[in-house]
């Protein structure tokens, strides 16, 4: 790549601003959890609740809920 911004061609100016906004947000939005252990409980209640979800025993479908809203 050139050395400075004006030798520089548009596509390549465009990788770098692409590259830097990446490495910025990644940054900023990363999951600052991620090295952190869940509790066993924890665990167990959250797959004990995605399954009374997929069963229909909790939650609302989206459609129910867009509707409600006036969005559907």
């Amino acid at each position: 790549m050139a050395a400075t911004v004006a030798g520089m061609t548009k596509h390549e100016l465009k990788e770098i601003i692409e590259s830097t906004v990446e490495q910025k947000l990644l940054e900023l939005l990363g999951d600052p959890d991620q090295d952190l252990v869940l509790k066993k409980s924890v665990k167990v209640r959250l797959l004990r609740q995605r399954k009374a979800v997929a069963s229909g025993q909790r939650g609302e479908s989206l459609s129910v809920i867009a509707k409600r809203l006036g969005l559907g």
